[in-house]
């Protein structure tokens, strides 16, 4: 694929896949360095767009939008310093939108460098609000709320970010307040219903637009976003996986030098590829080290040592640590204990292995952007955090290892063009995502040896039955839970008293939003069929029709 964005013509891609390194879910607890990035870690060559989020629920949709043309961007909190921007090579700046009212005590205001750096700035709703009242001009509750469909009509002379485009325009509008006088030097561009000034411009690069380009119901939205990129900031567009992986490897290179570098593997994509961006780079230097916890699917460990050892080459270490990892659980039915029993125990279990290896510096992690953006680190403080993840904060003092995460700004559909430019196969780059805590966080209460084996049962049959009807690469995940609901049932003229067994399906873009996936009604027959015959201990089958948000889209 010749961009860093989504294929339409593969799967519906996204992220969530995490790693064995998912295990260090108990990032806010560690100590020892953050994981913030030191200058030069970054995309620093590539021409660049930093978006400021202020706030809006669609503010990682218009970073896709804008690397779908093959232009590196950044999503910064709205407070972010212009140190935090030394390392980019920045062409553009966009203004997000957000909830808040400009003209409201307190409200988040651009910083003073982004309109210093002379470089051209986009504001969306919020965005435009802000430069109309920092700059001078009035912001003032709209006569009615403008929200949905609405149409903008051109006005005066044709704009850059315009080009192309009809003289009307279909937009997605959500916003109560509207520019009632423009900064000096401003002049309209378009106007709507509601909004005399739907959006703005000056000579010195600075527009102002009152609807949403990013989100799907603005059709033309992509087009106005690349006109912006490539036309008024000037990008080149060249932000490819092969320019991608050229620079990757030259900076492991340098960071790494003659330095040793362990990577936890578990044969998902995220680590997957960070293992194969390493080995190009350092070859010999890196040592993978494959933890089974004992959480894993049905014939997991095989497959993950047959592919990466056997097939990719890779110097692969397995450790099997499922009983130590099973007693660390025991009685424990609390997610979130779950969740930190397994990190500390992965921590212990990672920490034997790499001291056994001798001197080890360095310690690769399968990071992606939408870790780092929804752990809330100092990197993302505009976004509400939703759950801590396993690969995002610090290492342990005692590990004192530098981490190593070249995919840190990458969305998981970019990591899997990473791949394919590294040559790897179907198998590993589009494996469904499986959580770093494993079944763990797939059984409700206490994990036992045999709710694993039941759960084991009815992931099997869900797997089987989706990729028999050529699901599987249409989907996120697919999955099964095994609840702690029992129920009454009767099988063989007898009664049963056993567990309810739920099955979850989604479709997603990047995992931070998902919609439950509408499967064949025959292929969930099939599924409840088979669990409640070949599962031990289940007679109950129910499908999760729930959405993310509200819901997640893992149960615990």
């Amino acid at each position: 694929m010749d961009a860093m964005g989504p294929d339409a013509t593969h799967r519906v891609a996204a992220s969530g896949d995490v790693e064995v390194a998912a295990y260090l879910e108990i990032a806010q607890e560690r100590e020892g360095r953050a994981a913030t990035p030191e200058p030069g870690e970054r995309r620093g060559g590539a021409d660049a767009i930093v978006i400021l989020d202020f706030g809006s629920q669609y503010s990682r949709l218009i970073a896709r939008r804008i690397r779908e043309q093959r232009v590196y961007c950044e999503l910064l909190p709205h407070d972010a310093t212009r140190e935090a921007i030394a390392s980019l090579n920045v062409k553009g700046i966009v203004l997000s939108g957000g909830p808040a009212s400009v003209w409201e005590p307190g409200a988040p205001m651009a910083p003073g460098w982004v309109f210093d750096l002379g470089v051209p700035v986009l504001g969306i709703c919020y965005g435009m609000q802000l430069l109309a009242h920092q700059l001078g001009g009035v912001v003032a509750p709209g006569r009615e709320r403008e929200y949905g469909y609405a149409a903008i009509h051109q006005e005066g002379p044709k704009s850059a970010l315009f080009a192309g485009l009809d003289d009307e325009i279909p937009v997605w509008m959500s916003h109560g307040d509207r520019i009632d006088a423009m900064p000096a030097g401003f002049r309209s561009l378009a106007y709507s219903g509601n909004s005399p000034i739907a959006a703005m411009t000056n000579d010195k690069g600075l527009f102002g637009i009152q609807f949403h380009p990013e989100v799907a119901h603005t059709p033309q939205g992509k087009e106005m976003l690349r006109n912006f990129a490539l036309e008024v900031c000037g990008c080149a567009g060249d932000w490819t996986p092969r320019n991608f992986v050229a620079d990757a490897v030259e900076r492991v290179r340098t960071q790494v030098g003659s330095g040793r570098v362990i990577c936890a593997l578990s044969g998902g994509v995220d680590s997957a590829v960070t293992a194969m961006l390493v080995h190009h780079a350092i070859g010999g230097q890196l040592t993978c080290i494959f933890v089974n916890n004992g959480l894993l699917r049905r014939e997991e460990a095989e497959r993950v040592r047959a592919v990466f050892q056997r097939h990719l080459g890779l110097n692969l270490l397995y450790v099997n640590a499922s009983e130590r990892f099973l007693s660390a659980l025991r009685g424990v039915t609390d997610p979130e204990e779950k969740r930190r029993r397994i990190g500390n125990e992965f921590i212990a279990v990672f920490d034997e292995e790499a001291a056994a290896l001798g001197e080890v510096d360095f310690l690769a992690q399968g990071t992606l952007y939408p870790d780092v953006i929804e752990s809330q680190t100092p990197e993302s403080s505009a976004s509400h955090k939703i759950k801590t993840h396993h690969n995002v904060g610090g290492l342990p003092e005692r590990m004192r290892m530098e981490l190593v995460e070249p995919l840190r700004y990458l969305f998981k559909d970019e990591v899997r063009a990473v791949g394919e430019e590294l040559g790897m196969p179907p198998e590993v780059l589009y494996r469904q995502p499986f959580p770093g805590p494993g079944l763990a966080i797939r059984i409700m209460g206490e994990v036992t040896h045999e709710k694993l084996e039941t759960l084991r049962a009815c992931d099997w049959i869900v797997m089987d039955e989706i990729k028999r009807d050529g699901l599987y690469d249409r989907l996120w995940q697919s999955f099964a839970v095994l609840t702690d609901t029992k129920t009454v049932g009767v099988m063989g003229d007898q009664r049963t008293y056993q567990h309810v067994a739920a099955i979850r399906a989604v479709t997603s873009d990047d995992a931070m939003t998902a919609d439950w996936a509408r499967l064949p009604y025959d292929t969930l027959a099939r599924i409840s069929a088979r669990i409640v015959n070949e599962a031990p201990s289940v007679n109950r089958v129910v499908y999760d029709i729930t959405s993310k948000p509200p819901g997640t889209i893992e149960w615990e």
